[in-house]
């Protein structure tokens, strides 16, 4: 019996210290969205997004943090105190979760061809409208971030851009592309840099970064990225899957074992007494 016991208490302390681990990770992630949202100007200078991507990106780490402190703090309570209802409520969440990640994973493995085609149909969206709406720039811009990091132009090609209306130009030596393409590590020549202007950011963001998000007209044959998008965004999930694999098996093994003890410890609790007659 003793041994039960100090098995129970050892289930029962190793479930509180990991999800005390995960509420104080909750709490760095919600930390983390709410800086993001007061102090935008900082982070717009550094990654050259414009305020509207960035907010929608800080809401969603605030978001995620509070759900992950909300059920940390439910394997922190019920294990603590050994309460059979939130160690249930626990370990259904964490099932949920896990039957909605499997689920989606298969969607994504026999839905795949038509998810590349629906991407595709948006980014051309993205690209045909681009600048035709000046309000409405948080897809255009994030685009824009998109062909910066991953150094690509258009979604198959440059020649994407060719047929952009607000990008179209009388000169026949010279077609307009966004100065996400430009590759600035081509050339030290920094003078087209001087050329942008950005309104809704004046006096925020250095000239050097200042042509992630802007227009800028490009000669023929410049220096520019000629490799498109989809492209690159293949060999950036070739180059990674062992780690993204290696991620989504973690987490699921991480739920997987945290599901065990919780379901383990709440069907070996003392059946004669229930923690809850004391709050009562």
């Amino acid at each position: 019996m003793s041994a039960q016991k100090s098995c129970l208490s050892l289930i029962k302390y190793l479930l509180f210290v990991f999800n005390l681990f995960f509420f104080v990770l909750g709490s760095l992630i919600f930390c983390f969205g709410i800086w993001i949202l007061v102090d935008k100007t900082s982070f717009v200078s550094f990654v050259g997004l414009s305020f509207m991507p960035l907010q929608i990106w800080s809401k969603a780490l605030a978001i995620s943090g509070i759900l992950t402190m909300g059920l940390a703090l439910l394997g922190c309570v019920g294990a603590l105190k050994e309460l059979r209802c939130l160690l249930s409520l626990y370990f259904g969440i964490l099932l949920l979760l896990f039957v909605a990640q499997i689920t989606l994973g298969i969607l994504i493995f026999t839905q795949r061809i038509r998810l590349e085609r629906r991407m595709e149909d948006m980014v051309r969206q993205t690209i045909q409208n681009y600048r035709a709406h000046l309000e409405e720039t948080a897809a255009e811009e994030s685009w824009d971030y998109v062909q910066f990091q991953l150094r690509c132009c258009g979604w198959n090609s440059p020649q994407d851009w060719f047929r952009v209306p607000s990008l179209s130009s009388n000169e026949s030596n010279a077609f307009r592309v966004p100065c996400s393409c430009y590759n600035s590590s081509a050339t030290n020549d920094s003078a087209i840099f001087f050329k942008i202007s950005l309104p809704q950011f004046s006096g925020l963001q250095p000239v050097a970064a200042r042509h992630r998000t802007d227009v800028c007209v490009v000669p023929v044959n410049s220096y520019i990225y000629r490799e498109g998008c989809a492209r690159s965004l293949q060999k950036w999930l070739h180059n990674n899957l062992i780690s993204i694999v290696g991620i989504c098996l973690g987490v699921g093994l991480l739920e997987l074992s945290f599901m065990t003890l919780s379901i383990f410890l709440c069907r070996n609790l003392d059946q004669m007494y229930d923690r809850l007659a004391r709050y009562r």
